[in-house]
């Protein structure tokens, strides 16, 4: 799957010898997500030293010749000794979290990282590399949906679903669907520096590095009324122009400031001004994503004292500021 591209301005030269090329396997399997696997043979592909000369080859292996994924049969035309003498390995996600994979595969992947190749996941590819136990004690992400169901399943791992990828440096783990660039530009760049990464992230036309991580994907689902707090959080929900100290949501709820605070905590899982918080960040985003106010008003219709108040708290729990959430999410961008 070598590419042959040579890109403008960029001509090889004669008489100096080629670079050695790092060595990227990109495994397969039964039920393997379609758009990460190719995301590592794309983004690996483009990556040029000054010479225009590849500094990779992408071998995509398996341990048998032909694969199913959900839409297609694939014929891999590399076996998993390319894994045990890769550079790097990607492991791309899972069709479901649940299904088994080839033991081939993850004694080849165990092997790989015990002589030092460094090994990364794509969005549920997580899922494999955990049961490779090479997550265990580390902090890791995966895609928002089930990074919960990843967390309970391998309690060892410190599963973070707010970021875009996390480094371990020999292991590695990203989020979804395009996270999986965002991880394999920062392999190119790891290894090769900025200018070569910049290169190959302008050939897949992408930014080398985007603003934000994986909160601001994350759906946030209205407070059930059936939960015992539920009459209590919509009352929050509807009131969020308003000044809500503990002392103001204890009368609304008819119980003491001390009984409220353990109880909040015991069914929600937070304290009241951090659950107020997050609702107030996501009333912005609704509007930021479906109007065109200023910041000030955005902030003032979701109980933010000041447009930096909602600044601060837009970065510290969306990961990004509230301008790149319009550009990125809104229908009518205030640019």
């Amino acid at each position: 799957m070598a590419r042959k591209t040579v890109f403008a301005g960029i001509k090889p030269t004669r008489g100096v010898a080629p670079v050695r090329r790092r060595l990227v396997a990109v495994v397969a399997f039964d039920g393997v997500v379609l758009g990460d696997l190719g995301t590592p043979v794309e983004i690996f592909g483009l990556v040029r030293n000054g010479r225009g000369e590849p500094c990779y080859e992408v071998r995509v292996c398996s341990h048998r010749p032909e694969v199913k994924s959900e839409h297609v049969m694939l014929k891999v035309p590399w076996r998993l000794a390319a894994v045990k003498r890769a550079d790097i390995v990607i492991v791309p996600g899972i069709d479901t979290i649940d299904r088994m994979v080839p033991e081939e595969l993850l004694r080849a992947l165990t092997v790989a990282l015990k002589r030092g190749a460094c090994v990364a996941s794509i969005c549920t590819g997580a899922f494999v590399l955990a049961r490779t136990g090479a997550l265990d004690g580390l902090k890791a992400t995966t895609h928002w949906l089930v990074a919960q169901e990843l967390a309970c399943r391998h309690p060892t791992i410190d599963v973070d679903p707010d970021v875009l990828y996390v480094d371990n440096g020999a292991v590695l783990t990203s989020a979804g669907a395009a996270a999986g660039m965002d991880l394999c530009l920062h392999l190119v760049r790891r290894d090769l520096g900025a200018e070569v990464a910049a290169r190959a992230a302008r050939a897949a036309v992408m930014p080398l590095a985007r603003s934000g991580g994986q909160a601001q994907y994350i759906v946030y689902e209205p407070p059930a009324a059936a939960e015992s707090m539920g009459p209590l959080l919509q009352w929050i929900e509807r009131n969020l122009q308003s000044r809500l100290p503990l002392s103001v949501i204890a009368r609304h709820a008819a119980m003491s400031t001390r009984t409220l605070s353990r109880r909040f905590l015991e069914q929600v899982g937070a304290t009241t001004a951090l659950w107020v918080a997050h609702a107030r960040v996501r009333r912005a985003q609704q509007l930021l994503e479906t109007t065109s106010q200023s910041i000030e008003d955005v902030a003032t219709k979701s109980g933010f004292r000041s447009a930096s108040v909602l600044r601060e708290h837009f970065a510290g729990i969306v990961g990004t500021t509230p301008l790149a959430y319009r550009r990125a999410f809104g229908s009518s961008p205030n640019q």
